[in-house]
């Protein structure tokens, strides 16, 4: 059974969904036949990457509000993050346009590497202060999971991947996503949002229930 996974890299309530999704399918007895794919997202395609400022600082002028109401913000957001074992280090998180870094999750996607891709983006982003428009950032990521970086370079300075991001935000316009994390579950249910444990263990096993008595 297929889920599909309507996310951006630099979505903080995308990588805590990530988690729980993951906890849910940890207590899921079928998850061997369950097959994922991450799907683009972009909150915000007219960011301009810039490593001088702080996610606080980006906040604060995207909100139109202090930079103090910003970390408030950021602060109650990693709250979250560790309640799910995640570290959110947003003093030094690097505010930065994700459509290269979707790009390259397509990339990784041709090679069976793509949830791995995807949570070492979100640990770039979040935890580690990197800059996931980086050339560097990608090639790094890219050794640590085997992947040829000779041909990622060549294949990321041409417009490879340019279309299927496109793509996948047209598909998440016509579906009616208005907001990510969005999981599709065999293009029957949905889940939108971070949502609890839970949620995810009920809609799995319904979902599941039902593909797998269709198949049979």
């Amino acid at each position: 059974m297929k889920i599909e996974i309507w996310s951006d890299v630099m979505c903080p309530f995308c990588y805590i969904g990530k988690r729980r999704f993951e906890a849910a399918m940890a207590e899921f007895g079928n998850s061997q036949n369950i097959e994922i794919e991450w799907k683009s997202f972009l909150l915000n395609p007219e960011l301009q990457t810039d490593p001088t400022k702080n996610i606080h600082q980006f906040l604060a002028e995207h909100k139109g509000i202090s930079v103090e109401e910003a970390q408030g913000l950021n602060d109650h957001v990693a709250n979250m993050a560790a309640d799910a074992g995640l570290k959110f280090d947003f003093d030094r998180a690097i505010p930065a346009n994700s459509f290269n870094a979707h790009r390259f999750l397509h990339y990784t996607k041709i090679y069976g590497k793509q949830n791995e891709a995807e949570e070492a983006l979100f640990k770039a982003y979040f935890t580690e202060g990197k800059n996931i428009d980086d050339a560097n950032t990608l090639t790094e990521i890219a050794l640590a999971l085997g992947l040829d970086t000779d041909e990622l370079a060549k294949e990321m300075s041409s417009d490879a991947f340019f279309q299927d991001v496109v793509m996948d935000v047209q598909e998440a316009r016509e579906i009616g996503v208005r907001g990510v994390p969005f999981f599709v579950f065999n293009r029957k249910y949905a889940i939108s949002g971070a949502q609890e444990v839970d949620v995810f263990t009920q809609t799995l096993e319904k979902s599941f229930g039902e593909w797998q008595q269709a198949t049979q």
